[in-house]
């Protein structure tokens, strides 16, 4: 039976939200009118070397190097393992696990082609998260790196799903399974509907979902970022630290490259200092990294170093202006801001630096439409705060989730993001709505007291919060990092509050600092300020537990906390 016959596995449409919950899709471009059968992988690849780019080189790793052609012909032996030799049916999920390299690039590519779904999971997810993936999934195969086989291995033994588990890597299990497979593999015959891959959010608030997304929708995102603000060419050599499992690293460090018949550069475990020697030592013209990224190299960064760099862009979280204009000095080069997410696939505000305007994210891109709602979905005048509300040709399908209706009301999507429009359509960014902190009746926002802190000389890295207070509602909590050479004492807590005072409104400033050495962050460098309310509200549970024991034996006592 050829694999174009094989029964399709419908699980994952099964799953999909029904269709009145769903978010209005666009598709008003001339570039977003898809055929109705559609491979993402044949779009991106086997077309790249019809169109005579097989000689040149698709991916550079730390050991290995593949033209478009030896990277397609990768890809069709992988196909064939999977359906030979593992009982593939299109539409089965396929977890994908490791650090970005170009045999994780193949498989990604690899199941597209054979019209799987693809599962990206990060490289530090442990037996019992992966086991949830798997049990929600219902996840059946897998391409995992050797070195994090161990896991995968504990979670395969735990689940009825995961049947079918590959190692890949130099010298691998892979690697010696494909030397007797084809060259050749026709793609399957997809419609441009069917599920090409089940993108899980990243933490930030501790309850990752699982959206589907279409191979119209790697499509789109190639068609609108890329096309109408990033704007590479052929010539071009992308390099980054987003995770593939990422959607935004899916799209800048792997989609996006094949798209503009680039070159990509994927190396594992790319710190701030190793990832400015990879730039220089691949002369990478295009990056992609968070602004913690950004914030780290510019204490590092040589220009001589990055010469050849000529784009830099930031998305994942809030880029503070003090990193922008940091990065500026030290680099000389501008960055490239911008707002996506897992459930829209990716970024749908920006700005190119020609068209950068201070404080704001930037406008809508083509193909997308924005506004800023109040909470009955109405929306509001021009400058005041609000919800962000978008549509355009991707959007949120939660997988078999009652969230779905959360995230998608009367059309549009709400990503969950406080912010302004200017006059101009330019959109200025606030917090997450859950980062909002109402004290004595003021709204105040996590990243403007972070972004005034951050422009402190001491500090390093910080999060704010707010917390329960008797008389204000919430006063404004900050977790700092400092500096080497600094040390967080009452001297320097008042020196902070006092520098807060006079960066921006006296009432942002926060009444408790706390000194941390790290901040709790997700692989892909988001900060999690979830994990620091949660820390909060245990600690006042155990202290509450412990007062009320207290009065119990000695009630005429009292404890007070600093």
């Amino acid at each position: 039976m050829s694999l174009g016959q094989r029964e399709y596995d419908n699980f994952v449409k099964n799953c999909l939200p029904p269709s009145h919950e769903w978010p209005e899709f666009l598709f008003n471009l001339p570039e977003l009118q898809f055929s109705d059968n559609l491979n993402a992988t044949t779009e991106l690849l086997d077309k790249a070397v019809l169109e005579g780019f097989g000689n040149q080189l698709a991916i550079i790793g730390s050991d290995t190097q593949w033209t478009y052609l030896e990277l397609q012909r990768t890809v069709n032996q992988i196909c064939h393992v999977l359906t030979k030799d593992q009982s593939f049916h299109p539409g089965n999920r396929v977890l994908l696990r490791g650090s970005n390299s170009p045999w994780l690039a193949a498989c990604w590519l690899a199941v597209f082609k054979a019209g799987g779904v693809a599962v990206g999971t990060m490289p530090l997810l442990r037996q019992k998260e992966l086991t949830e993936i798997v049990q929600i999934a219902k996840i059946s195969h897998a391409f995992c790196e050797e070195a994090l086989k161990d896991e995968l291995l504990l979670t395969q033994q735990n689940s009825i799903f995961l049947k079918h588990t590959s190692f890949y890597g130099k010298n691998s299990v892979l690697e010696n399974q494909i030397k007797d497979q084809p060259i050749h593999f026709d793609a399957y015959n997809c419609r441009s509907d069917d599920p090409a891959l089940i993108g899980f959010t990243s933490g930030t608030t501790g309850t990752p979902k699982g959206t589907i997304h279409f191979h119209r929708d790697v499509m789109a995102m190639c068609e609108i970022f890329p096309r109408y603000c990033l704007k590479p060419s052929s010539k071009d050599i992308f390099i980054g630290t987003p995770p593939l499992a990422f959607t935004f690293g899916l799209g800048g460090l792997l989609c996006f490259p094949l798209w503009a018949r680039a070159t990509t550069v994927l190396i594992e475990k790319l710190n701030p200092e190793l990832l400015l020697k990879v730039i220089e030592k691949y002369q990478a013209t295009i990056c992609f990294t968070s602004p913690t990224g950004y914030r780290s190299m510019t204490q590092l960064v040589h220009q001589d170093q990055i010469s050849s760099l000529k784009k830099c862009v930031s998305a994942g979280e809030a880029l503070p202006m003090d990193t922008r204009k940091s990065w500026k000095i030290a680099s000389g080069l501008d960055i490239y801001d911008g707002i996506g997410g897992t459930e829209m696939i990716h970024i749908y505000i920006a700005s190119a630096p020609e068209n950068y305007r201070e404080g704001s994210i930037g406008q809508v891109l083509p193909g997308y439409l924005a506004k800023i709602v109040n909470e009955d979905m109405q929306e509001v005048p021009t400058g005041e705060v609000g919800k962000l509300a978008i549509k355009g040709p991707t959007g949120c399908r939660y997988l078999a989730d009652q969230r779905q209706t959360h995230y998608v009301q009367h059309t549009w999507n709400l990503p969950g993001d406080m912010f302004h429009q200017d006059k101009d359509g330019y959109f200025y960014y606030h917090a997450r709505i859950d980062d909002m902190i109402v004290t004595s009746g003021y709204n105040v926002s996590s990243p403007e007291v972070e972004w005034a802190l951050l422009e402190n000389l001491a500090v390093a890295e910080c999060a704010v919060i707010g917390v329960p207070d008797q008389q204000r509602g919430q006063i404004i909590k900050a977790f700092v990092v400092l500096k080497p050479g600094f040390v967080g004492d009452q001297k320097m807590t008042s020196e902070l509050q006092n520098y807060v005072k006079a960066k921006i409104a006296p009432y942002k400033y926060p009444r408790e600092i706390d000194y941390l050495n790290v901040l709790p962050r997700t692989e892909t460098g988001k900060l999690q300020r979830f994990r620091l309310k949660k820390w909060i509200i245990n600690h006042e549970n155990s202290l509450y537990r412990w007062r009320s024991l207290w009065s119990l034996f000695w009630p005429t006592h009292e404890i007070t906390t600093s």
